[in-house]
């Protein structure tokens, strides 16, 4: 306790060197998190908030350390100087297992009940987690080398059962995440502990601005959900009450929460002075500091006062010479910059039978479906769940039937309508060697879901130096046709190509989906399928070859790799008189039903995955026809085509016979539900050949 508050006093004594980048600390809060600290085992898993310095030297970390992340050094074991002081990512022998999360400010509910989840999921197949006895033999951490996670050895629940710490400040406990998060740990009866820490502030903000109730009154309403009050800033009774916690969840395997109160004693950060608007109630939490509250008990149980006043000044040295130890360590290598956005793919060739003798055409759907059904039985790590997946629907497009009935409620399930925590749940399965296969309803529902994708699953493999890749793979329905409306009909993808960190991809047909899928699944990053509702039953005019042979078990398609949808006719090629349309989705099915009034002269590329790019085979095809048509189903103005576009005129230029043409969708908010509206807003086949006429003629 006395390094903790140590390191908070030397960070304001030295702030010209100490505030360049922005930190808070454990000032006043250390009793709670210390006594938190001592219950954590190396089995178990934390998700801190950025106030927890005090918990982290608790659990054995140096001062030196800390202040190698606070002055953003090379060796900064979390993030190697990415990220902000108190944001921890550690995988380490004889620690909890602390995988990357935001500046947790409510969004770290979610991840981490999602590791209490998988946990849970494990346990129930018979199948060990990933900790640091699997880790440590399958974990290069000095390479860039992608853990391979074998799970499938026989597990057997020890008495330490894990058990899963989510530390919180109580004013985010009113993020609406939150509360999607408790509503899973209760429905599902998960191993976590939430640990509120409240010191009735938000920033400047009072709690009686912020909440017309404390986290303890609030987890009243959560059936399910063990309460427990506690005195922050006694650690005695931190310990205690902390005790009774875990044991109650390593018993029982149910959640609980426990609200400790808290003096803020510091600045809510750096960056936010207390002096600017604490006024007298600064003086009223000094009466509360749990340093000479620990002092007093220590000297009535017999230890002298010249004992202490020693333990003091040797931290004092430690916190002073780790201090100058840090500012002269090397910060991170410039040329690194750029390292570890994604994990190395697992995918790498096409592999397996496309066409295997004797096999059938199948839909697009039901390729799907029956990728899933391959992967569930190969995997036992791997589940699925999202809205209306589970039970007798299996989706409400039929791609997930009756695999509730065949693997079990518990791998194949129905979750709320809660999209934040079936994307952000994702990360947490990921930390624990759970395998998430997710779908969001439509492509319209996935806004909620951003969050959790941005803050949590893009920028974990970046900001952990490659420690924490999250693998998970979200299956998204897009597009419009037949009247779907304004809420069942979107595309989004260029919305999710601003997002870096995660990988986009867009089948066109039956075999592709059977392909990319797998490959999705296997790979060690944030995947966002993207799969048309047109195309699925091969209803919509034009989409009949969507229906393919179906692959063989096994078959894989590496992301990032482009296939030509349909070649042009060489003699039209040696004539100079073809052209190529750039395009993916439904795209290439009005590609291909425009070209037929120009034989041989369009060549169609599907791009197959959005990002990463393969920008190989855009180029490749731009210099050999000299004339581009990008073609999407999104609102054009300020679209993924519209920026691959420009990107082709730049690199391309002296290779183009005529500027890059685009066609989109109208520049509307939406789509409209009635038929004819949605026909006129939409590209189509008619659309195509016009400008495809233009093109040619140019």
């Amino acid at each position: 306790m006395r390094t903790a508050a140590e390191l908070a006093h030397l960070y304001e004594e030295n702030k010209a060197v100490t505030g360049r980048y922005v930190h808070a600390t454990a000032r006043g809060h250390e009793a709670i998190q210390l006594a938190a600290a001592f219950h954590l085992r190396p089995t178990d898993y934390a998700a801190p908030y950025y106030r927890d310095d005090a918990l982290l030297l608790g659990l054995g970390l140096t001062p030196y350390e800390l202040m190698l992340q606070l002055m953003a050094k090379g060796n900064d074991p979390f993030s190697g100087g990415r990220t902000y002081y108190g944001h921890p990512a550690l995988r380490r022998s004889g620690f909890p297992l602390i995988p990357h999360q935001s500046s947790a400010t409510g969004m770290q509910a979610i991840p981490a009940t999602g590791m209490a989840h998988g946990l849970k999921y494990l346990e129930s197949q018979g199948l060990r987690s990933v900790g640091l006895e699997t880790l440590n033999a399958e974990l290069d951490l000095t390479s860039n080398a992608t853990p391979n996670h074998s799970l499938s050895a026989s597990y057997s629940a020890p008495a330490t059962s894990p058990v899963v710490l989510c530390s919180i400040g109580d004013g985010a406990m009113t993020e609406g995440e939150v509360s999607e998060a408790l509503q899973m740990a209760v429905l599902h009866q998960l191993p976590i502990i939430y640990l509120v820490q409240d010191n009735d502030w938000g920033i400047s903000a009072t709690s009686r601005e912020m909440r017309a109730m404390d986290a303890y009154e609030f987890a009243a309403g959560f059936k399910g959900l063990h309460r427990l009050r506690v005195d922050g800033a006694d650690f005695n009774n931190s310990y205690v009450v902390l005790a009774k916690a875990f044991e109650y969840v390593r018993r029982t395997r149910g959640p609980v929460l426990v609200h400790a109160k808290c003096p803020l004693l510091g600045h809510h950060t750096s960056g936010v002075r207390r002096e600017w608007y604490r006024g007298d109630n600064l003086a009223a939490h000094v009466l509360l500091d749990p340093l000479p509250r620990l002092h007093q008990h220590l000297l009535h149980l017999g230890i002298s006062e010249a004992e202490l006043q020693q333990l003091t000044e040797e931290v004092r040295a430690l916190v002073a010479t780790d201090f100058q130890r840090a500012q002269a360590a090397p910060g991170p290598d410039p040329a690194t910059f750029a390292d570890h956005e994604f994990a190395p793919p697992a995918v790498t060739e096409e592999a397996g039978e496309r066409t295997p003798n004797g096999a059938a055409k199948v839909l697009m759907v039901d390729a799907a479906l029956h990728a899933v059904d391959e992967i569930l039985s190969e995997f036992p790590e791997a589940l699925l769940y999202g809205q209306d997946v589970g039970g007798e629907l299996g989706g409400v497009f039929r791609e997930a039937a009756l695999l509730a009935k065949k693997y079990g409620d518990t791998r194949v399930f129905n979750t709320p309508i809660q999209e934040a925590y079936i994307v952000g749940s994702t990360a947490g399965m990921s930390a624990v060697g759970a395998k998430a296969i997710v779908e969001i309803q439509f492509a319209d529902y996935i806004w909620p879901g951003l969050n959790q994708l941005v803050e949590e699953l893009s920028k974990s493999c970046y900001l952990t130096n490659g420690q924490f890749p999250v693998q998970s793979l979200i299956r998204v329905p897009v597009g419009a046709y037949g009247g779907g409306g304004p809420y069942h009909s979107g595309s989004v993808e260029s919305t999710l190509l601003t997002i870096r960190g995660i990988k986009v991809v867009y089948p066109s047909n039956a075999a592709d989906m059977k392909g990319l899928l797998r490959a999705a699944f296997l790979d060690p990053n944030p995947v966002v399928l993207l799969e048309h509702k047109g195309l699925y039953w091969s209803k919509v005019p034009g989409t009949e070859d969507a229906k393919t042979i179906e692959p063989a078990a096994g078959y894989v398609i590496p992301l990032g790799k482009a296939a030509i949808a349909q070649a042009a006719d060489p003699e039209q090629l040696r004539r100079g008189a073809t052209c190529v349309v750039i395009t993916y989705g439904m795209g290439v099915y009005w590609a291909k039903t425009a070209s037929r009034a120009f034989a041989g002269q369009v060549e169609v590329l599907d791009l197959r995955t959005l990002n990463p790019l393969d920008f190989d085979a855009v180029e490749m095809a731009v210099r050999i026809h000299s004339k581009v048509l990008v073609l999407t189903e999104e609102p054009l103005m300020n679209s993924f085509a519209e920026s691959l576009a420009g990107r082709i005129q730049r690199t391309c230029f002296w290779e183009l016979d005529a500027p890059v043409f685009m066609l989109g969708a109208a520049n509307l908010p939406a789509i409209a539900l009635n038929v004819d509206l949605e026909r006129q807003m939409l590209p189509t086949a008619e659309k195509v050949a016009a400008a495809l006429d233009e093109l040619l003629k140019f």
